[in-house]
């Protein structure tokens, strides 16, 4: 069997990813089907080199919205296929999608409509299982290791000879995150579509993430000003209210100023969700302890819930958020969301950019044209401004970025993870990055000797040239 492989999104950036593959004479593929976010761009419907219609599959890799969001979308043009995913994913699509489709013009009953047809067409399916599609095409997924349920893909396409394999990275997560087993090792591939996001770089060192997390907040909390953490629903806002409980659970004490009292600590300092997505998430991944790490279920077997501890509050209905608002410091707010490109977050930035007392601290990655880049660039300059609402909010608020805390494999743990195959992958192409990035990951890969596609929108293969691409 050949394929063709035609990149609709996610290419050449880190949101919006979407990707069609197309067997001859087999089934009709796509692999995730993700809203772009800030300057990215994905390539209208009406573009496609298929209809939505002819599409036979939908794989979700995992359930953010740069990979899930324009599946309603999808949908309304005219798909009717299987949506198909691991069992943690299939229970966290409509939560998510519930909350995109808020933001758009559907009606309360069409969002619900489209709910429905998006359970009605999704399935979830196990770990390290094969299983077949049309045509003697066969899947698999492998654990991730970037959110819940995030899943890297394996199809193998049957011919004459051997039979080609295509894999699929998804997006990669580190060893040792919070909650999450670590990725799964890959199998042997003849074409790999690898992300890149940090590609060029690599993370400050995971274990040392929680001091990392203490000594920002001791700082942060000296002078009781207040702490925003800009944090995705789904992934990000988990993790932080883990390392938060392990810090408590550790007796360790942030001691903080004058104004937080006499012996204050972080233990008495309150902590806000404010974001009615990252609870309801929250409470999904509470429900699914099955998929955690050993470390996390040890935790729960013992009486110490990971993801609840004393002076959490959450922040739901919007009377509670104005509260939350106008609650003095010290006090720490995880809010959504997560590349400050809406939510609940935005309000908490207006109204404390602008005070000195306050701090910034980002967890996560920040795309091209989002207000959280902009924070991050023009945030240490003297009279550095970013616009809110069309407004000019000057920053004297500091800014922190905890590189420690991204749910992206680094460059290191990208080059690990394809050094593990059993054999070298016949090329790779690269996805999912801004070109420093890509180029960076490109030539440390080409360096140990593997092949790299670097360019061209699609990718052909054929039995009697496998390997060529």
């Amino acid at each position: 069997m050949s394929f063709l492989l035609t990149h609709l999104g996610g290419e050449e950036t880190v949101t919006g990813s979407c990707h069609l593959l197309r067997v001859t004479c087999g089934p009709t593929i796509l692999v995730d089907c993700g809203l772009a976010m800030g300057d990215d761009r994905v390539v209208p419907f009406s573009e496609w080199p298929v209809s939505p219609d002819d599409i036979d599959y939908l794989f979700i890799t995992h359930a953010h919205i740069d990979h899930i969001g324009r599946v309603p979308d999808l949908i309304d043009a005219g798909f009717s296929g299987e949506i198909l995913c691991s069992h943690p994913t299939k229970a966290l699509i409509i939560p998510m999608l519930h909350d995109a489709m808020g933001f758009s013009k559907r009606s309360k009953d069409a969002v619900r409509r489209m709910e429905r047809s998006i359970d009605e067409l999704s399935w979830g399916f196990e770990y390290q299982r094969s299983f077949r599609l049309k045509r003697g095409v066969r899947f698999k997924l492998g654990r991730a290791g970037h959110i819940l349920g995030s899943a890297f893909i394996l199809f193998t396409l049957p011919g004459e000879g051997d039979p080609t394999r295509i894999l699929f990275s998804g997006d990669l997560g580190c060893a040792g995150s919070p909650l999450l087993c670590d990725p799964d090792p890959p199998d042997a591939c003849d074409l790999l579509i690898m992300e890149s996001t940090y590609g060029d770089r690599n993370h400050e060192d995971r274990s040392d993430r929680i001091q990392s997390l203490e000594r920002v907040l001791g700082r942060a909390l000296a002078d009781g000003g207040k702490v925003l953490i800009p944090a995705f629903s789904l992934g990000r806002t988990q993790e932080l209210i883990y390392e938060i409980d392990r810090i408590l659970s550790a007796g360790r004490a942030v001691e903080v100023g004058d104004r937080g009292g006499p012996g204050s600590s972080l233990g008495r300092i309150p902590v806000f969700v404010d974001s009615p997505l990252g609870l309801q998430i929250t409470q999904i991944y509470g429900s699914l302890s099955e998929f955690w790490d050993e470390e996390a279920k040890d935790l729960l077997a013992g009486g110490d819930h990971p993801l609840d501890f004393k002076n959490l509050f959450s922040v739901l209905s919007y009377r509670d958020h104005r509260h939350a608002l106008a609650v003095p410091g010290p006090v720490i707010i995880i809010a959504g969301s997560g590349m400050c490109s809406g939510g609940r977050i935005i309000d908490y930035l207006e109204a404390g950019l602008g005070d000195a007392k306050n701090d910034i601290v980002f967890v996560g990655y920040q795309a091209r044209g989002t207000l959280g880049r902009d924070i991050l660039r023009y945030g240490p300059r003297k009279n550095g401004y970013a616009r809110i609402k069309g407004e000019k909010v000057y920053i004297q608020a500091d800014v922190h970025k905890l590189g420690g805390y991204s749910a992206h494999a680094d460059q290191n743990a990208l080059l690990g993870w394809v050094e593990v195959m059993p054999e070298k992958p016949g090329r790779i192409k690269l996805v999912h990055g801004e070109r420093r990035a890509r180029l960076g990951l490109q030539r440390a890969l080409e360096a140990r000797q593997y092949t790299v596609v670097s360019d061209g929108h699609v990718s052909f293969l054929t039995p009697s040239t496998k390997g060529d691409v």
